[in-house]
């Protein structure tokens, strides 16, 4: 499979680093980085999603030292999501590489994602082969896939991670969809085929706190599983529809003296209980995914050493009380 499109090794690299109150973590993944890939061009591109504990600061002196390091610091924490889109939005070079800041996955494995992607691949996802996380971590990772792929019929890469090459320009692509659920594994297969994954090694974390948490990861597999198939919603209808025809015929059993009044009451709590369960899948449906009235942009930049556009901007230029964007390269404020 060949590409008329320059590959990661003539084109040059975006490496996108988010980070939330990764201090510790900023300047040994930078010094990594920059070492691993030497041999390529490359831009840092750093995602502060809203830290509270210096972060910005590290970010700031690097960019300060190092003309290739380019940042956005948004108002307050926005998440994961949010995060890396403000990164693949704004990364200049052709191709992405998405590295988190917490050196989980060491930059040397990058050179396998480049490979593929030369090949011909616009996106090549990471698979850990030696998973150095938490037990509770791992077995939830496997049922997401398992009910993800298996049984809900997503199209998700298998073992897909967030170590992750993709040409920018499909990542900018899924970015600007704003969807309700912005899934970005599951919309890769939707634009494109030519995708792969490759496996890589892991560590354990050494420095700073994992920010992902059982809620993180619920909340995510709720919204995947809701919004890129109609398989969960269909079965939901399909239970609803079934529960009430019996709920129909108890009630006409009963109506008859033909059921027992415990018998009766213990059908009946039970549907009752299946259609709660149909009602809230259906609610948080029309909720993540069916909303229509306007809500606030996926984040806020407040500082940035690049341009933004003026949406992305918590304040404008006209507002004189809003901070000052700090343009590092050339060494003075513009306004935000």
């Amino acid at each position: 499979m060949t590409s008329s499109f320059p590959g990661p090794s003539t084109g040059g690299l975006s490496v996108v680093i988010p980070c939330f109150n990764e201090v510790e973590n900023i300047e040994p993944s930078y010094r990594e980085i920059t070492n691993e890939l030497a041999d390529y061009s490359l831009e840092l591109f750093y995602v502060d999603d809203g830290s509270v504990d210096g972060t910005l600061d590290k970010i700031r002196a690097l960019a300060h030292s190092d003309p290739r390091v380019r940042y956005v610091s948004f108002s307050r924490n926005f998440g994961f999501e949010a995060a890396f889109s403000a990164g693949y939005r704004y990364a200049s070079r052709p191709w992405i590489l998405h590295i988190d800041a917490d050196q989980q996955f060491p930059a040397a494995e990058a050179g396998k994602l480049i490979a593929a992607a030369e090949a011909g691949n616009d996106a090549v996802f990471g698979v850990r082969t030696n998973r150095q996380d938490p037990l509770l971590r791992r077995w939830g990772t496997a049922a997401f896939h398992f009910l993800g792929r298996r049984v809900l019929r997503i199209e998700i890469p298998p073992g897909a991670t967030a170590f992750r090459l993709v040409r920018a320009e499909l990542a900018r692509k899924i970015v600007d969809l704003r969807l309700g659920t912005p899934y970005f594994l599951a919309t890769v297969p939707r634009l494109t085929s030519r995708y792969t994954c490759v496996q890589v090694a892991h560590r354990a974390r050494e420095r700073g706190k994992s920010k992902v948490g059982f809620g993180f990861l619920a909340s995510h597999a709720i919204e995947l599983f809701v919004g890129f198939t109609r398989r969960l919603t269909t079965a939901a209808s399909v239970t609803a529809l079934i529960a009430g025809v019996i709920g129909l015929l108890v009630a006409g059993t009963a109506a008859f003296g033909l059921l027992g009044a415990g018998v009766e009451a213990a059908v009946l709590t039970g549907l009752l209980g299946v259609l709660l369960l149909v009602s809230s899948l259906t609610v948080r449906y029309l909720v993540v995914v069916g909303a229509g009235q306007a809500r606030p942009r996926q984040f806020y930049i407040r500082e940035a050493n690049v341009d933004v556009d003026a949406e992305d901007r918590l304040f404008t230029p006209a507002d004189p009380a809003g901070p000052r964007l700090i343009d590092v390269q050339l060494g003075k404020g513009v306004s935000a």
